[in-house]
């Protein structure tokens, strides 16, 4: 399964790993706000979350980042990219 079949078909979660200050400048409709330098210490709450985990940020870079550093701890996640094309396959 894709990452674009997933987040069209609602499985997971999706985390932007943004500023919250950029989060709150627009985001991903029930997307959750963990900004990259917070996921080591929520490492726990993380692990609680609806699996596969869909990262997003602005460019692709952080959430790529993210993605490297989680699938270290064995979570199952991908990297979403832009939150605006992660939005783009929400909203199809």
């Amino acid at each position: 399964m894709t990452v674009e079949e997933i987040i069209k078909k609602d499985l997971g979660t999706i985390i932007d790993v943004r500023s919250y200050g950029e989060f709150m400048g627009g985001h991903v409709v029930d997307s959750i706000n963990i900004a990259l330098n917070e996921i080591p210490e929520r490492l726990e709450e993380i692990k609680n979350l609806t699996m596969p985990l869909i990262l997003c940020c602005a460019s692709g870079n952080r959430s790529n980042q993210a993605q490297q550093l989680l699938s270290q701890q064995g979570i199952e996640c991908y990297n979403g990219g832009s939150w605006l094309d992660v939005n783009y396959y929400k909203s199809k």
